[in-house]
């Protein structure tokens, strides 16, 4: 979905700069411009990506260690209703 809203914006951006009444040479500028900042937000929100599966990676490896320590324990006294 984020791709296709990227897309969507870029194609946006590109014609309302191409139907402008500039010159060649500004019209060039400003579609390098506008490719740099719009390069800059797509490596902005893989990042805001990254920063989220490695998150949810880190909770997920942490839940997974308590289990173990939890079924370690376990496996050492044995239930607790079995007294």
């Amino acid at each position: 979905m984020a791709s296709k809203l990227l897309t969507g914006l870029a194609l946006g951006v590109l014609a309302g700069i191409l139907l402008a009444p500039d010159k060649g040479s500004e019209t060039r500028k400003k579609i390098a411009e506008k490719g740099k900042d719009l390069k800059d937000k797509f490596n902005d929100f893989v990042e805001t990506l990254q920063n989220k599966f490695d998150n949810v990676k880190d909770e997920a490896e942490d839940m997974a260690d308590t289990a173990k320590q939890k079924a370690r324990s376990f496996n050492e006294t044995g239930p607790s209703w079995a007294g």
